[in-house]
């Protein structure tokens, strides 16, 4: 039953709308409620009663979620006499503040304190109680007004009336939920000169100029989920340029349930169409006592945006309104207060002058600095006074300084087409207007440098760590150029120079549209590189853009001399190509080792600048990627260097020996190692002898190779001074010993070969600490056809001596090093009998096909990579061939 002394609600209006939600016990429901109540009260057309229903609303899901702890149930209800909205909790207290009751209620007191709102604001209210729930209603009476009419204005002269074009188009764009446009009106396509086939089911994105920082503010994507959404962004053209458009964004549903958001866009100066009335405020002695309202507010307007780009966009706007300018612009100053950069503006073209630097101190006197507030009554009459507004047509302006605690922090200010339009009566009422948000405005830039730092520092991590897991150098440019695009940049270029009397050299052009890359790179090829200066930071090059404008001019002009059925080819590239590097573009030094190695240079598309921060976070991109690069030039030059003389150690190539099949499989253990402690050689010794080796050095890698190339040529010099096998290898080893402390111990397989007229092949080894040769016979045994004797390189007097050995034909001598021997798989090793057990298997197969066979077994054996050298020397007599 209702509470006695409250008016229970009445139920003989006819509702004609409703909208239910529920909400959670948590902080952040208020603030979801007041959005879902205000979106549904400006969904039905009643704006003049949303702020009083959000307060009402807010009050009391206050109550609910934060006070009695329970969820919160809302409904808002629409009759033809006004709107009511009820919430609903599940704690039902009775306890109800009564005006002129006995009991005096605090008005800083929390609980209650949304029924005495609901008393003063509310045309009727009520409380109703259930078990277990209470539900608190108030109904808000709509104004009367002319039938059919939800707003208007006062009567206004011609000349007062907002400017547009002969004939107003307006692009109807509508978005599905997949972010891509489903449908694209005929204004669309005057607008911006895209056919609808052109563009349908591509996202929006594509071709939105959206003024946002990555990280910072809210997205395109996000605004196109937003139930509603007001503002300014560009719209690329076929040409390339950026046509300026206001917006006005409403999410909506079909019969169906499937959501969509029909976008509504203008050209930016006729924002007048679309853009959203302010409230009037209420007459004299009508609605709530304003004078403890918030200055800031005031200005601003409630709720204030929650993002400094939103912020600022709101304050150049009302301020434009307030002094009832043409153009209005807002610039934030860097931290040592000597420039300003633009980061708002209004009917001003913003893609051009966004993140634009002006220095504070632009000339002598109070109007040269932005310290202080200044007049302009004729531009004309000072040309340059404010270079923000060059060309733009602007005549006179205001501008005043936003300063906290003394220090400057910004620069506001309007501007009109006429001459003599503003006086210190203006400045003075603006400077006031700049002192209520200039704290606000200072505290959402610093929220806004801390959250873009945090982002900063991971962006810098993750290069870091991907620049350190590459040491190639084609790999590393790439990367360069991906992290900055399209995250710092538009597109990118990468010089790199090869020594200190090279020229910088293109090495990489990447663009964020992939169809721009090749006329992006011919454009770079044609014009000089930019200087290799050490000084750090970025600097300013104008050529691309200057080469650029150039060109298009030029092809634009012949290709117009040709007649109409090429100019559209010839002149969108060219075109296309001028604005895709028309904006600022920045060059910063590559520095590694006090050496400029080459240069990183960003761009922008047409008019567009580079914001502080994002240079900052560039030069130390350039530090990490400089360091990457020369690593991956260092590791290059060296791996080259260590190949070159790797392959110098390897026999230049196997000999043709009459009668005998010979077969080499070489692997050296290690990444980028072509030679190691293993080693092999067959050469020449005199007519109809040759000399064969293969042998194991202690270890592996670079220190294994310098014996491995000490061994092998003293084995040939010495075999053809005409020695003997055993007096060879005991040369070898003195030559080893003689090597001090860098010699390592040796195992050497040495022989001489001599092809027979009969068909077979006489061998002399001598097998120093070496695997023993297996010798396969054509009946499938396999035997040793040496013995073990003591190794090179442990003692001085070594008593060495040769085996002969006679090869039939069909006979396989097979020689390997231990690598192949000692494969092991956890416990298991392959050894002598495993290696006997394959050769078995390779009777009448080639000396290759025995070689191939023993290494697939090998490489079977166990499933990771070999860890040591492995070498395989297979010689084979062949049968005679059959008449």
């Amino acid at each position: 039953m209702a509470e006695p002394g409250v008016e229970t609600r009445t139920r003989n209006s006819e509702i004609t709308a409703r909208a239910a939600a529920s909400f959670e016990p948590v902080g952040r429901s208020v603030a979801t409620a007041r959005a879902f109540v205000r979106d549904t009260l400006q969904g039905w057309g009643h704006s003049d009663v949303v702020d009083d229903a959000v307060v009402l609303t807010s009050e009391l899901v206050t109550n609910a979620v934060i006070h009695a702890g329970t969820a919160a149930e809302v409904l808002c209800l629409r009759t033809g006499e006004g709107v009511r909205v009820e919430v609903a909790d599940r704690y039902p207290e009775r306890e109800i503040p009564m005006q002129g009751g006995g009991r005096a209620v605090h008005p800083d007191r929390e609980n209650g304190r949304g029924l005495l709102l609901c008393a003063a604001l509310a045309s009727r209210w009520g409380v109703e109680y259930t078990p277990t729930h209470k539900h608190v209603w108030f109904q808000l009476d709509l104004p009367q007004r002319a039938v059919g009419t939800r707003s208007a204005g006062p009567v206004l002269p011609v000349d007062l009336l907002p400017v547009a074009d002969e004939r107003v188009r307006v692009a109807v764009v509508q978005i599905d939920r997949n972010g891509a446009i489903g449908s694209w009106n005929d204004d669309a396509e005057l607008l911006f000169g895209y056919a609808a086939d052109q563009v349908l089911g591509k996202p929006l994105g594509d071709l939105a100029a959206w003024p946002h920082t990555p990280g910072i503010g809210t997205g395109l994507a996000e605004a196109l989920q937003l139930s509603r959404w007001e503002g300014s962004y560009g719209i690329r053209g076929t040409d390339g340029r950026v046509v300026p458009v206001y917006a006005s964004h409403l999410r909506v549903r079909d019969t169906q349930g499937e959501a969509s958001t029909v976008c509504l866009l203008v050209r930016d100066y006729e924002r007048a169409v679309l853009q959203t009335p302010t409230r009037a405020p209420a007459a004299d002695g009508v609605g709530h006592d304003n004078r403890n309202a918030d200055p800031f507010e005031v200005f601003i307007g409630s709720p204030a945006p929650d993002d400094l780009d939103g912020l600022l966009q709101r304050t150049v706007e009302r301020a434009r309104d307030m002094l009832d300018g043409d153009a209005a612009f807002l610039l934030l100053a860097t931290d040592d207060e000597t420039e300003l950069e633009v980061r708002a503006t209004t009917g001003l073209p913003s893609a051009r002058q966004r993140f634009a630097r002006v220095p504070v101190e632009a000339g002598t006197g109070r109007y040269g600095s932005a310290r202080m507030p200044a007049v302009h009554e004729d531009l004309t009459a000072v040309p340059g006074a404010v270079p923000l507004l060059s060309g733009t047509g602007m005549r006179s302006v205001v501008t005043v300084p936003l300063k906290v605690e003394g220090r400057l922090t910004g620069s506001l200010g309007v501007a009109a087409e006429s001459s003599g339009r503003y006086s210190n009566e203006e400045a003075l009422r603006l400077q006031f207007a700049a002192d209520r948000i200039a704290l606000a405005v200072e505290s959402a830039r610093l929220g806004e440098l801390e959250r873009l730092r945090r982002g900063s520092l991971s962006f810098l991590v993750e290069a870091s760590d991907l620049l350190a897991g590459t040491l190639d150098r084609d790999q590393t440019l790439a990367l360069m150029a991906q992290m900055t695009v399209p995250t710092l940049a538009t597109w990118c270029a990468v010089y790199t120079i090869s020594d200190q009397s090279s020229e910088p050299y293109l090495s990489y052009v990447l663009h964020e549209d992939e169809e721009r890359i090749d006329g992006l790179k011919a454009l770079l090829a044609k014009i000089d590189p930019p200087d290799p200066v050490p000084t750090p930071g970025a600097r300013v090059w104008t050529a691309p853009a200057e080469a650029a404008h150039q060109a298009a001019l030029r092809t634009s002009m012949r290709e117009l001399g040709l007649g109409a059925a090429h100019v559209s080819s010839g002149i969108g590239t060219t075109l296309a190509t001028a604005s895709a590097v028309g904006g600022e573009t920045v060059v910063l030094p590559l520095v590694a080792r006090n050496r400029v190695i080459g240069m990183l240079t960003l761009g922008k598309p047409s008019d567009d600048h580079f914001r502080q921060e994002i240079l900052e976070l560039a030069e130390d991109l350039s530090r990490r990627a400089a360091l990457a690069l020369d690593n991956a030039r260092l590791y290059s030059e060296r791996t080259a260097i260590s190949q070159s003389l790797q392959r110098s150690l390897l026999p230049p190539g196997l000999p043709q020996v009459p009668g005998v099949e010979v077969e080499v499989i070489y692997r050296a253990a290690g990444e980028g190692n072509e030679v190691g402690g293993d080693f092999y050689d067959l050469f020449p010794i005199r007519d109809g002898a040759y000399g064969f080796a293969i042998g194991d050095v202690c270890g592996t890698g670079p220190e294994a190779a310098a014996v491995t190339g000490l061994a092998r040529h003293a084995l040939r010099l010495l075999a053809r001074e005409g020695f003997g096998g055993p007096a060879v290898l005991e040369r070898l080893n003195a030559a080893i010993l003689d090597e001090g402390a860098r010699s390592r111990f040796l195992t050497l397989l040495y022989g001489e070969l001599w092809p027979q007229e009969d068909g077979s092949a006489l061998l002399k080894v001598v097998c120093a600490g070496h695997p023993l040769p297996l010798r396969l016979r054509q009946d499938g045994s396999v035997e040793p056809a040496a013995e073990p004797q003591p190794l090179l390189g442990v003692m001085e007097d070594l008593e060495l001596y040769e085996q002969t050995v006679t090869l039939d034909p069909g006979d396989v001598l097979l020689c390997v090093t231990d690598g192949v021997t000692e494969r092991r798989e956890g416990t298991r090793m392959l050894g002598d009998d495993g290696l006997t057990d394959v050769l078995t298997t390779c009777t009448g197969l080639t000396a290759g096909a025995v070689a191939a066979r023993v290494l697939r077994a090998v490489e079977r054996f166990a499933a990771e990579p070999a860890s040591d050298d492995m070498a395989i020397l297979a010689m084979r007599v062949p049968e005679p061939h059959a008449d």
